[in-house]
């Protein structure tokens, strides 16, 4: 595989950067390899540390939610939920991108000067229903807008159990717990950072909340732990 060796400024957002490794390695945007599209993202963020350039955060986040994707595409019966990750990835990659090319082709055009804009023209408006519709039609209407009225409801309380009732755990929460423990251990391993107990969220709260700690120079990662600076 060729070597990557780019600018941090010539990609303004974490997409952009995807659009470019998906275009020169010939992926296919419908059908996200994410094993792969994850490595050369990970070559790229290493590129940029190794060069001593400060990395912007949603390029980590968009890091973590790579890793996140690749993890759950290997669990067993989680297909459902893999394939749904991928869309939203895909559909977020198709609205970047032509919203890429519309401002590119909006650059082309090199507009200077004033713009006019021609005053509003008022138009008269004939307001009669001249329209005949039989009773079937006007009798299923009526039914419809009955069900839309019906549809403006608020759901009931029973609905929200499940999001309420899920915990959250919030990634500053994470930094604190975490620097807490390094400032008496001095160095945890990896393994002993994540606590299975608080589930999922919490995993992913530990997870991002190393990669906030990395960055601002506090801690550092080796092989298998995670040792505290200064």
């Amino acid at each position: 595989m060729e070597k990557l060796s780019f600018k941090v400024m010539e990609y303004d957002a974490p997409l952009d950067l995807i659009l470019h490794l998906i275009s020169k390695h010939k992926l296919s945007i419908t059908d996200i390899d994410i094993s792969s599209l994850l490595e050369q993202y990970l070559s790229i963020i290493r590129q940029w540390q190794d060069r001593d350039m400060d990395v912007a955060s949603e390029f980590l986040e968009m890091a973590s939610r790579l890793v996140y994707m690749k993890t759950v595409s290997l669990l067993p019966r989680h297909e459902e939920e893999s394939e749904k990750l991928r869309g939203e990835l895909t559909g977020q990659l198709v609205e970047y991108g032509i919203c890429k090319l519309a401002a590119g082709q909006l650059g082309e055009w090199n507009i200077s000067g004033d713009v006019y804009i021609r005053d509003q023209i008022d138009i008269e408006i004939d307001r009669t229903y001249t329209l005949t519709h039989g009773a079937g039609i006007l009798f299923a209407a009526l039914m419809d807008a009955q069900g839309k009225g019906a549809r403006r409801l608020p759901p009931p309380r029973e609905s929200f159990d499940p999001i309420v009732a899920r915990p959250f755990v919030s990634v500053t929460s994470k930094i604190f717990t975490l620097l807490r423990k390094l400032r008496k251990d001095g160095c945890v391993p990896m393994d002993k950072l994540f606590d299975t107990g608080t589930g999922r969220s919490g995993m992913v709260a530990t997870f991002l909340a190393v990669l906030e700690l990395v960055k601002s120079g506090k801690v550092a990662v080796e092989e298998d732990a995670v040792r505290l600076l200064g």
